[in-house]
C-alpha cells in the first residue's frame, strides 16, 4: 500500500475522540520538530471546515503571537 504523509497523519487521528484529538495537539506542539507537518496537517483540515470568519480569526490569533 502507498501513503502519503499526509494519508498517513489521518489515519492515525481518524477515529479519535475530541479529548484525545486534543491530547495529540498538546503533546506535538512545541515537541519534537518531527511532528510539525502532522500539526500542519491538521491544520489544513480545520482551514477546510472552517467558514470565513473563522479563518479570519485564526489569521488574527496567528498574526497576533508573530507580533
Amino acid at each position: 500500500m502507498n501513503l502519503n504523509l499526509r494519508q498517513a497523519i489521518i489515519q492515525r487521528v481518524a477515529g479519535k475522540s475530541d479529548d484525545e484529538l486534543y491530547e495529540v495537539i498538546r503533546d506535538s506542539i512545541d515537541g519534537d520538530e518531527r511532528a510539525l507537518p502532522g500539526l500542519g496537517v491538521l491544520f489544513e483540515i480545520i482551514w477546510k471546515g472552517s467558514d470565513d470568519t473563522t479563518k479570519h480569526s485564526l489569521v488574527s490569533t496567528l498574526h497576533n503571537g508573530l507580533t
